[in-house]
């Protein structure tokens, strides 16, 4: 038995792991590597399988980097089920197909780009086959170390590099959480950062370029794991065919099978595998999975956590706890770093919207459309109940939140104990009092118009794309304008610059001076911080001793930066776990 790590090794996306036996081969998670291109570009590899020969796929939720590879490996010859929860399949529809349908849209611009500019073109794609190349050489070679220091974002990377990276008014759906909206307008321009004397590579066009012959092999690299990740930060729309497209999405959802939590079913021969919830987002799931890998063989129990939520996040349940299995795999999102106290992150957002009142100002909430808008709405509704501030209007400016808030509004047996009560109450928790959304375009642009004081929560939430990046435009350079992050912001985007205090970004290939004010909070994450996933990891061990029954094996850390993960290892070891961070493609055999 081994399982593959095809993806969320050594990176915080494209989370997709191949379980192997001597009678069944399953993927867990089929997602898209989304970030810098330099990541995002691996999504063009060659698969490492054939997907005509993989029985089922387990998905643990609806997030891009967790499902956005599925229609791509449906087009490849996949037919077996896609199991998830019943909101898990809703979302990952409105997700995939969304995705689609924006990879079309960047193809056709990406050939209007190129009978424009015929000259440039060949240089262009001289890089994206650079890119290529180091990622296929580095899916060939996944025993490459990874050393501390060479994530994306590091010091060395960024200093001496006073100028943000240009802002993409759209930005491809594999380069973030969700797909943009905002494309097709005729208003949005694809843009791009010159790369700095430290650069240690040509700076790669978009994610989804288009591939190399598949025997194409590129000059030895030394560390080609850091090489990718050391080249600069870019937003560039630039895509010469798209990976899928929205016929493709919509193939791949007749293959969805829902399940229930707490529901154990068997998915393929010897593996049965039971979903629990794991508070990250609607649906969302920790996979138990039980195999035996041959008939009359012993029982190996694996446990994928997928993305595990925060204890105490409104609206969904907490974390399901478990306590024994022979190997876990666990993410490592916020490994090192420690999420604001809750009632902390709900003063500063009450103490933020009043000062935006004060000012007669703007408030600019950049948030994914899946999770987060629908918790910003949530607590900023039970500070209007509580009187704690004033009722300013607020515009949802996301497509996709509103339909993901119309799949919330429909499950509401995934609802925590709170949420359920204010229902029971009578009480629209999902909804602000004074809430406009905004379904069109025109509506969007119409905003600006709008009498101050006035909030707005608009996709995406690291301003890679969307709507958002059309309202920074416009308030970049106003004093009573504030930018609220509510949730991480990925090494390299533009939102992780403005919150390390850029003072000059690049919009429309002109300098623009900051003068908006920029605050942030990280409370309202969707991700465990690292106690807490210490706190879940350490429920295996309590009780129990290395060799017991149930205290597990080998703990693997994956869906982290390598400096997350380094800074988690000795502590997940000092619970007296053996621990493991896989590599990119690495195959780990099992007892």
């Amino acid at each position: 038995m081994e399982i593959h790590f095809l993806g969320g090794a050594t990176t915080v996306t494209g989370s997709q792991f191949l379980l192997v036996t001597e009678r069944a081969r399953i993927l867990i998670d089929c997602g898209m590597f989304q970030g810098s291109p330099n990541e995002a570009v691996r999504n063009r590899v060659p698969l490492a399988y054939d997907p005509s020969e993989i029985d089922a796929i387990l998905l643990t939720h609806a997030h891009l980097d967790h499902c956005g590879l599925i229609p791509h490996v449906v087009a490849e010859g996949f037919h077996g089920p896609i199991i998830a929860t019943h909101g898990t399949c809703e979302l990952a529809e409105l997700v995939m197909l969304d995705s689609g349908r924006l990879q079309e849209e960047f193809a056709k611009r990406e050939a209007r780009w190129e009978r424009k500019h015929p000259d440039e073109a060949p240089a262009d794609d001289a890089k994206e086959l650079a890119a290529y190349e180091a990622a296929v050489h580095l899916s060939e070679h996944p025993e490459t170390p990874v050393e501390p220091g060479t994530g994306r974002g590091s010091a060395e990377e960024t200093e001496g590099r006073p100028v943000a990276p240009d802002a993409a008014t759209i930005a491809s759906a594999s380069v973030s959480e969700e797909a943009a909206e905002a494309v097709g307008s005729g208003s949005a321009s694809a843009a791009s950062v010159a790369p700095s004397p430290s650069s240690v590579a040509p700076s790669p066009s978009s994610a989804a370029s288009s591939p190399s012959p598949q025997g194409a092999s590129a000059a030895p690299i030394q560390d080609p794991e850091a090489a990718l990740r050391s080249q600069p930060p870019v937003i560039e729309t630039d895509l010469d065919e798209p990976l899928y497209t929205e016929r493709h999405a919509k193939a791949a959802v007749e293959q969805f099978r829902p399940i229930d939590y707490d529901t154990e079913i068997e998915v393929a021969p010897g593996i049965h595998a039971r979903y629990l919830d794991a508070g990250h987002i609607l649906g969302s799931a920790i996979i138990r999975v039980r195999v035996v890998e041959r008939e009359g063989g012993p029982e190996r129990t694996i446990v994928f956590s997928g993305d595990l939520g925060r204890p105490g996040t409104p609206i969904i349940r907490d974390p399901t706890v478990l306590t024994d299995a022979d190997y876990v795999l666990i993410e490592t999102t916020y490994g090192g770093r420690e999420h604001e106290p809750g009632d902390e992150a709900i003063r500063i957002l009450a103490e933020t919207v009043r000062l935006v009142a004060e000012a007669k100002g703007v408030l600019l909430v950049p948030s994914f459309a899946i999770g987060r808008t629908q918790e910003v709405v949530w607590q900023l509704d039970r500070l209007i109940d509580r009187g704690e501030i004033p009722l300013l209007p607020l515009y949802l400016d996301s497509p996709m939140a509103s339909k993901a808030s119309d799949i919330y509004r429909r499950h509401a047996e995934y609802f925590d104990e709170e949420t359920g009560r204010l229902l029971r109450e009578g009480d629209t928790p999902l909804d602000y009092p004074d809430q406009h959304e905004t379904r069109v375009l025109e509506e969007s642009q119409a905003i600006a118009r709008a009498p101050r004081p006035y909030m707005i929560v608009a996709s995406n939430g690291m301003l890679t794309g969307g709507r958002v990046v059309g309202h920074l435009r416009n308030l970049i350079g106003d004093p009573d304008a504030t930018l609220l992050f509510v949730g991480y912001q990925g090494e390299g985007t533009l939102g992780a610059h403005l919150q390390a205090g850029a003072k000059v970004v690049r919009i429309d290939g002109q300098d623009r001076e900051v003068r908006l004010k920029v605050r942030s909070i990280s409370g309202f994450s969707a991700h465990a911080d690292e106690s807490e996933l210490l706190d879940w990891l350490g429920n295996f061990a309590r009780g129990k001793q290395p060799g017991s029954a149930g205290f597990p094996r080998r703990v693997f850390l994956v869906h982290g930066d390598p400096e997350a993960q380094i800074a988690i290892e000795p502590k997940v070891r000092d619970l007296g776990f053996e621990t493991h961070i896989p590599h990119w493609r690495e195959a780990v055999k099992l007892d």
